[in-house]
């Protein structure tokens, strides 16, 4: 399948990158963009039906927009990292929890991973009603002595107290104050108007499902329960995503839907000057969210050294990169951070599941190496 799309003078490496990735893959669906200091240089897509305005199922990648909110607030005053959780949201004192500092559950160290028995797919698309499930549970280990991937539940656990600090729910704050004014193709709750462009997401191919169905963790291990495999039924990420009700609530977790043109531009408004606009981040909360926050091993995901503030640290998965890029990738294989020390903003989304990607699909490995060569020159 032929690339489309444009690519800046001196970014034709990556155009050509691209075009192995999708060779190398037969029936892959995806998208391509990049900023450098806030224009962008490539955007290109490939693919049965796939254009640059398509909308994928993005999973985690929203809950990169949701890091930013909460980066924000913070900037303005609104929250306080070394508060409590307590103090916004009284009722998650619940269970030993009432001492934990705010930087500490954007961190993923609450422990409140998920529940015993699973949560329902009336839950997992709302995070209101999560966060009511949440708040009086039991943490699955004492909370701000570890961290782990609270992969189904952080966006609704920060979202709870967005809303009880600012008197808006998180979707609202990041459609009013990051999605509208940049016109991102990125949302956290997709209008009723905009599914047309929707394209729901595959499967990995029957053969790599039967693999990982054996590699699958047990539903009471804690990736079990944080993946909600623990419930009956266990939950389906492709069902859940390709669920109108998901897609239409934007749960922060992992409800997000978008194109790679829209992460892209997220990420260069937090950190360079688009349409006009200075960043979003100023130098104090860019710093503040990019030091590293979560040394040793995620209890969840076995990943070293996962997590600054919320946003996953890029630098240990591409080495290309400042210390100091952040980002998050999706469950379907996407992969959008921003780079400070280079000003690159970069989203790689694609339609069918990846097979191997432990957070990011292989391929971006690829991708980000011709991205920072052509970025290195320019």
């Amino acid at each position: 399948m032929p690339v489309q799309g444009t690519v800046a003078e001196g970014f034709e490496n990556v155009r050509d990158a691209f075009a192995e990735v999708v060779a190398a893959e037969p029936g892959l669906s995806a998208q391509l963009a990049v900023h450098v200091r806030g224009r962008r240089v490539v955007d290109v897509w490939a693919g049965d039906g796939v254009s640059g305005d398509s909308l994928l199922a993005l999973y985690s990648s929203g809950k990169g927009a949701a890091h930013l909110v909460v980066a924000l607030l913070v900037q303005d005053g609104i929250l306080d990292l070394d508060r409590p959780v307590a103090h916004y949201w009284p009722q998650f004192a619940a269970e030993g929890k009432g001492e934990l500092p705010l930087r500490e559950l954007v961190g993923h160290r609450a422990g409140v991973i998920g529940v015993d028995g699973g949560m329902s797919p009336d839950e997992l698309a709302d995070d209101r009603l999560l966060a009511q499930r949440l708040a009086g549970r039991r943490p699955y280990w004492r909370p701000g002595s570890a961290y782990g991937y609270h992969a189904l539940t952080i966006g609704a656990l920060t979202g709870e107290v967005v809303r009880r600090a600012s008197g808006a729910s998180l979707q609202q704050v990041y459609e009013q104050r990051v999605r509208a004014p940049y016109g991102l193709d990125f949302y956290l709750g997709l209008p009723e108007h905009a599914e047309a462009r929707y394209l729901p997401v595959q499967p990995l191919m029957p053969e790599q499902q039967a693999i990982a169905d054996r590699h699958a963790p047990a539903p009471d291990s804690l990736m079990g329960v944080a993946f909600n495999l623990n419930a009956t039924p266990p939950t389906d990420l492709v069902a859940y995503a390709n669920t109108r009700a998901v897609r239409a609530r934007g749960p922060a977790s992992g409800g997000s839907v978008g194109s790679a043109r829209g992460l892209a531009t997220l990420y260069a408004a937090a950190i360079s000057e688009v349409g006009g606009r200075p960043p979003l981040l100023n130098p104090g909360t860019l710093s503040e969210f990019t030091k590293p926050h979560a040394i040793g091993t995620d209890l969840v995901t076995g990943e070293p050294d996962h997590f600054l503030l919320g946003f996953e640290a890029q630098a240990m998965r591409y080495p290309e990169l400042g210390a100091d890029a952040f980002g998050h990738s999706g469950a379907v294989g996407a992969q959008s951070f921003a780079d400070p020390s280079s000003g690159v903003a970069y989203s790689y989304t694609r339609r069918r599941f990846s097979f191997g990607g432990g957070g990011g699909a292989p391929e971006n490995r690829r991708l980000v190496a011709a991205v920072m060569r052509a970025a290195r020159q320019h």
